[in-house]
């Protein structure tokens, strides 16, 4: 498998630093609020990653955090009246609620900031005694000057970020690029016993104390939105590596921004959408099957349009199982058909090919639909293809639409009792060659979301 680095800024080949294990540590949400669709992007994306890497049988330990301590969150609980902790917790199970909704599985570990200060504390402590740190009023900074590597992800030049940053931000520290690792307690704020006094950390040091603490000082693979590159995946990589002396993580993988009706996600222009509103008008999956539309390195543009088009191509993706069912149901042949199932079998090889190249879900969700449609040429009503057949290709459709988390839900067919007496009249209409009558009640039916389809093995009932 070959990943983009944005380290390296080239494609390389996957080999996790032990066989048949990968570690990954992808930054999650901070929870002051539900989260919007730009969020929901490296969420669903990685989690396809995870699921893929475990598909081609590595043990994947995946840890994301939640961010339950910083300003936001502060501002928060302030304007609602409540607690910190509070504003955490509700949010954190918000999380989970669009989360699973989108089909997204629940981390190894997901770790709280707040229940790590321990681990925290102690990478600050390392960092200070190793000369990378300083105090001043009980604040905490990271010295970028004294890490030579400062830059090597974004690409850029410590002296022309010192040359554009702000003048008088904060004239104590000792360079302008210089950030945060522990910030003295303000009143009002929570806070935490430390040896610089009681204060809470920063944000960029959570990160990297949590994934030392449950992947170890060198990962594979550490992931997040294009935004996060500079300053806070940066600002990782040199206060993790100054700490521990060795490489943080092997691969650095970033998903590109997602554009609202063409124009780039802002608060200020109104075009916010958080997943729980979305949620109102179109399922979750359709949501998560748009954002896997498109290279995740790519940018995408949401709009209903496109949701809608989401809506339409999933919809054939159930189809196709729906028949397979209807077929392995009412067909008595019990016959495998190699030849056939070959022709269906290749596109398991391209569905792999297409993954395995930087994680290209586009190309992924092409070969499903050129399987959907030799399904749907190869198996139909007259074709004669036995029930074995039937039930690889459905065993098939089912293997590869799972490694991308997409047609989870069941099949519904029940009705109601006075739609089962309209099928069934229809039914006798048909025997009495009453023809009229049973149009009439197929029209009526299908006003109601009920189309009948009439196949060699049975009326075939389809849910609109």
């Amino acid at each position: 498998m070959k990943l983009y680095n944005t380290l390296t800024k080239r494609k390389e080949e996957f080999i996790p630093i032990k066989p048949g294990e990968v570690t990954m540590y992808s930054c999650g949400p901070t929870v002051y609020n539900y989260f919007h669709i730009g969020n929901a992007r490296p969420f669903v994306v990685f989690d396809v990653l995870r699921r893929f890497l475990e598909y081609r049988g590595y043990k994947v330990k995946f840890v994301q955090n939640f961010t339950d301590i910083d300003d936001k969150m502060i501002r928060r609980a302030n304007e609602e009246g409540k607690t910190v902790s509070e504003i955490a917790d509700r949010y954190i199970k918000e999380y989970y609620t669009d989360a699973r909704g989108l089909g997204i599985k629940d981390p190894t570990v997901a770790p709280r900031a707040t229940e790590n200060i321990g681990a925290i504390i102690d990478m600050i402590k390392n960092l200070v005694d190793k000369g990378y740190a300083y105090e001043i009023d009980g604040d905490v900074y990271f010295n970028t000057s004294r890490f030579e590597d400062y830059g090597k992800l974004s690409g850029h030049n410590l002296e022309d970020l010192e040359a554009g940053a702000r003048i008088g931000v904060d004239e104590r520290k000792e360079n302008a690029m210089d950030f945060v690792l522990w910030k003295a307690h303000k009143p009002g704020e929570p806070a935490w016993d430390s040896p610089w006094g009681k204060g809470r950390p920063g944000w960029h040091i959570e990160c990297s104390a949590m994934a030392n603490r449950f992947l170890g000082e060198t990962i594979d693979i550490h992931s997040g939105g294009q935004d996060l590159i500079f300053p806070h995946h940066e600002n990782e990589i040199a206060q993790s590596e100054a700490c521990n002396g060795k490489v943080f993580a092997r691969y650095w993988l970033h998903n590109g921004f997602i554009n609202i009706n063409n124009e780039k996600m802002s608060k200020s222009k109104g075009n916010f959408f958080t997943v729980r509103d979305i949620a109102k008008h179109f399922d979750y999956e359709v949501i998560r099957f748009f954002l896997l539309s498109a290279h995740y390195r790519s940018p995408i543009n949401f709009s209903d349009a496109m949701l809608e088009q989401a809506q339409s191509a999933l919809n054939r993706i159930y189809e196709c199982r729906d028949n397979l069912n209807f077929f392995l149901s009412n067909t008595e042949k019990d016959t495998f058909e190699e030849d056939v199932y070959q022709s269906f079998d290749v596109y398991r090889d391209r569905f792999i090919e297409a993954m395995e190249d930087d994680l290209n879900t586009a190309d992924g969700l092409a070969a499903i639909f050129e399987l959907v449609r030799e399904i749907n040429t190869r198996i139909t009503a007259d074709s004669g293809v036995g029930k074995k057949t039937i039930s690889r290709a459905l065993d098939l459709l089912n293997e590869l639409t799972g490694v991308l988390g997409i047609m989870r839900k069941e099949q519904d067919v029940a009705l109601d009792d006075n739609i089962k007496a309209l099928i069934e009249e229809r039914q006798k209409a048909r025997a009495e060659r009453n023809f009229k009558r049973a149009d009439e009640i197929r029209d009526q039916l299908k006003e109601m979301g009920i189309e009948l389809q009439d196949t060699p093995q049975g009326v075939k009932i389809v849910k609109k």
